[in-house]
């Protein structure tokens, strides 16, 4: 079996949907991917990166009701499956990992 990898942006979405939970819908992660770490993405590039990680088992969905507000449309809700968590814990593990190893870092404030 081989190893499965995630890119940045796979990993940057995939992050949001264990963040927003049942709240986990393309434009929710937009706008928090914007409010948390200051980055505009676009709306259609979450989509495909979440339908790719639906392909492969890190997340699934299911239609949510309709609102007016939404002029009667229905949300697809997001959730990150149990291979999604496992793959979240491997990638911070990896991180602290590799943090760990740098000597001494200090960053100086310009």
């Amino acid at each position: 079996m081989k190893k499965e990898y995630l890119g940045e942006f796979e990993e940057l979405v995939l992050t949001m949907v264990a963040l927003l939970g049942e709240n986990a819908y393309g434009n929710a992660i937009v706008e928090e991917i914007d409010s948390k770490i200051g980055r505009e993405v676009n709306l259609s590039a979450v989509h495909v990166t979440l339908y790719r990680m639906e392909d492969k088992g890190y997340v699934s969905s299911e239609m949510g009701g309709a609102s007016n507000m939404r002029g009667g449309r229905r949300k697809r809700i997001f959730t990150v499956t149990n291979a999604g968590l496992q793959m979240l814990q491997s990638l911070k593990e990896q991180r602290q990992e590799l943090w760990s190893l740098i000597p001494d870092l200090k960053f100086s404030i310009a």
